[in-house]
């Protein structure tokens, strides 16, 4: 907080070296709240630095628990041999397979009716009796329609108002005696029959000229026949997602295939290699002869712990340690990644490699608990000591601006009591320079000349 200084205006000779003793006196004053904000700007600093780390941190963390998911899934991924009649959604599947879908016979489609022609829809009506029956699926509604609604608006209201999974709407062509129609649609795809009858209890006169009852998406998987509702299909396969597109003719099949992708594995590993040297650069510059403000802080010292223990983090299984995974670690800590180490692995390794990997909370992602304990935005160390340096800031902020108000009302007082001394000087001199007019006065009288 900085003051504003005074400017020191006096009559007596001695102004200049009020305003220097008014000027030295705010200057000693002022060396406590430099002192502090001194120490504030080095705390705004070091939380600074601790974010900056708490934000790679959690950089690595993400990429262990990333590799936890490919541990878990083993970075399985879909492929079809016909994308055109069967595309392959979301895999979460653990183990790799293969499904052949042959006999699609049928894709799903919305049932769909309309009625015979009317003059028009808002006057002609489309009831003998009133009554009118809608079943949708094998389930029947009965519709009521009075004098005011007897009309295909009348109907097609009544009808939109049951939300019975159909919707109707009125349809014209506008030529013709009849160019009225009464359109039903299905709301969802899947075989469900759609019938309207006059007078249910009487004649039971259909009002419909046309109907499809829609269709069912009918295939074989592996020889199993399926009759699904819906061209997604997330209930057959365990863990995948397909879509059926398209009718296969006499023997034609499509293969479902999951297989383990390695590049999504190599990618993580790279993504991994790469947030743990952003940690290892931010805790190293925190170290050493040009260490920042963080040096010697426990914040660093755990952090380093921390990446000993994912460097030299050793499994049980086939696949031990990251090198196998072609990760390796210089003599500067730095971490890379070896590509001809990992394209070497067989097949076998690569699934060893996944239970190395474990499941997020075991094997080597396992790890990324004691990272989030350093960066959890809420409860993490950093986080605490954040938390920290904002209290000590604002504590500091407040007694800052406690002195500032004392060191204003000082340079007041001061300057107030300086100006009363000026004062009295001028007075002084003035007084002086008419005693030395006097006397001269004197001088010129006695002797006729001013000689001293």
């Amino acid at each position: 907080m900085a003051i504003a200084p005074l400017t020191f205006t006096g009559v007596s000779t001695y102004s200049t070296d009020f305003q220097k003793i008014l000027d030295r006196t705010v200057a000693i004053a002022s060396q406590p709240i430099s002192q502090l904000q001194s120490e504030q700007a080095k705390i705004v600093q070091q939380k600074a630095i601790a974010s900056g780390l708490q934000t790679v941190v959690a950089g690595l963390a993400s990429s262990l628990s990333s590799l936890g998911e490919l541990g878990k899934s083993k970075a399985l991924g879909g492929s079809s041999s016909n994308s055109s009649k069967v595309s392959i959604g979301t895999v979460t599947a653990n183990n790799p397979a293969t499904y052949s879908i042959t006999d699609i016979t049928s894709v799903a489609r919305a049932a769909s009716a309309t009625s015979s022609g009317f003059a028009d829809g808002g006057s002609t009506p489309v009831s003998a009796t009133g009554t009118i029956k809608l079943s949708f699926n094998g389930t029947d509604h009965t519709i009521t329609l009075g004098s005011s609604d007897n009309t295909l608006t009348g109907l097609r209201d009544k009808i939109n108002g049951l939300a019975s999974g159909v919707t109707a709407s009125i349809l014209t062509t506008g030529t013709g005696a009849t160019p009225y129609y009464l359109s039903i649609t299905s709301n969802t795809t899947g075989e469900k029959p759609i019938a309207v009858i006059d007078d249910p209890d009487g004649t039971a006169t259909t009002l419909l000229a046309s109907a499809d009852d829609g269709a069912n998406t009918n295939f074989k998987i592996n020889g199993v026949p399926v009759s699904k509702p819906s061209n997604l299909i997330n209930d057959v396969v365990g863990g995948v997602t397909f879509s059926i597109l398209g009718t296969t003719s006499g023997t034609e099949s499509v293969t479902l295939s999951l297989a383990t992708n390695r590049s999504t594995l190599s990618s993580r590993l790279q993504s991994f290699v790469s947030a743990y040297n952003a940690v290892l650069d931010s805790t190293d510059a925190q170290i050493g002869e040009s260490a920042g403000l963080l040096t010697g802080d426990f914040l660093v010292r755990e952090t380093k712990d921390a990446l000993r223990g994912v460097s030299g983090f050793q499994g049980t299984g086939d696949i031990t340690s990251l090198a196998q995974l072609g990760v390796t670690f210089g003599s500067d800590g730095k971490a890379s990644f070896e590509a001809d180490t990992f394209n070497a692995l067989s097949d076998s390794q690569i699934q060893d490699a996944f239970t190395f990997l474990g499941s997020g909370s075991t094997g080597f992602s396992g790890l990324q608990s004691r990272l989030n304990q350093i960066s959890d935005p809420i409860t993490g160390l950093i986080a605490v000591q954040n938390t920290k340096y904002d209290e000590s800031d604002k504590r500091i902020a407040d007694r800052v601006t406690e002195l500032s108000n004392r060191l204003v009302a000082l340079q007041k007082a001061t300057a107030e009591r300086l100006q009363t001394v000026d004062a009295l000087l001028g007075s002084l001199q003035s007084q002086q320079t008419i005693i030395d007019a006097s006397y001269k006065s004197v001088l010129v009288g006695i002797y006729g000349k001013n000689n001293d």
